[in-house]
C-alpha cells in the first residue's frame, strides 16, 4: 500500500512539473555561471584580476579579467551617466558554486588610477541565478530558459561598483554596490613602472574635455 501511495505522488508531481508551461528544467544549460564587467559609456577601464568565493568557501583566483563592455557612441548626449550597456559575454568560472563575495582590481584609464574591491552577493540574486536558467520567461514561454546564469560588474570613476544579474527574461536586475579603494601600488601592483594597460581614446578624450566625468551618476 505504500509502494501505491509513493507511485501516486511522485506520478501527481512529476504531472505537475510537465504542465508547468514556464518549467526550464529539461532546457539546455551550462553547470557554471559567468562573471562580466560593464563600463560606462567612454569611461574606460582594464581589469587586472578578479577572484570568486563561492557557497562553499572556496576562492577561485583569476576569474576574468581584461576589458570590460562599454560604447562610445558619439551621439551628442551625455551618455556616460548612469548605465547605458549591461551586457557582453564573460567568462565561466569554472568549478565554482553560486557567489557569495567577488573581489575586482581594475584600472580606471579615464581617472589613471587603480581601484580594488569585495563585492557581497546577496541571496537575491542568487535565487535569481538559479531561477533564470530554470524557468522560462513568462513574456515568451515557447522560448527556452537562459542557458546560463551571469553576474555583471559595472565598474565606473570614484571607485564605484555595481552587480547585476538577469531575470529570465534576460532583464538586468541591479543587486549590489560597492565603494572601492585606491590600490596603494598603482597599476600592474607597481610591476609596470606605472604604466596603464592602454591610453585614453581620442572619443574618450573629446566626451570627457565637453562633459567632464559624470562622478554620482552611478
Amino acid at each position: 500500500m505504500k509502494l501505491i501511495v509513493t507511485l501516486l505522488c511522485v506520478l501527481f508531481l512529476t504531472g505537475c512539473q510537465s504542465a508547468d508551461p514556464f518549467s526550464g528544467t529539461n532546457d539546455p544549460k551550462s553547470e557554471w555561471w559567468e562573471l562580466a564587467f560593464v563600463e560606462p559609456d567612454y569611461m574606460q577601464v582594464w581589469v587586472e584580476d578578479s577572484s570568486v568565493q563561492d557557497i562553499t568557501g572556496r576562492v577561485y583566483y583569476r576569474a576574468n579579467g581584461g576589458s570590460a563592455a562599454g560604447g562610445e557612441p558619439e551621439d551628442g548626449t551625455e551618455s556616460a551617466r548612469g548605465w547605458s550597456i549591461v551586457d557582453g559575454s564573460g567568462k565561466q568560472v569554472v568549478g565554482a558554486g553560486l557567489p557569495v563575495r567577488i573581489y575586482v582590481r581594475w584600472q580606471s584609464i579615464v581617472e589613471k588610477k587603480t581601484w580594488q574591491a569585495w563585492v557581497d552577493i546577496p541571496e537575491q540574486a542568487r535565487q535569481l541565478m538559479a531561477s533564470s536558467i530554470h524557468k522560462r520567461c513568462p513574456e515568451t514561454p515557447d522560448q527556452e530558459a537562459r542557458f546560463m546564469a551571469s553576474v555583471y560588474l559595472g565598474l565606473a570613476p570614484g571607485g564605484v561598483v555595481q552587480a547585476w544579474v538577469k531575470d529570465s527574461c534576460h532583464k538586468a536586475i541591479k543587486v549590489a554596490r560597492a565603494q572601492a579603494e585606491i590600490e596603494p601600488l598603482g597599476p600592474s601592483q607597481g610591476k609596470n613602472g606605472g604604466r596603464y594597460a592602454y591610453p585614453v581614446s581620442e572619443k574618450s578624450k573629446r566626451y570627457i574635455e565637453k562633459w567632464g566625468i559624470p562622478y554620482g551618476s552611478w
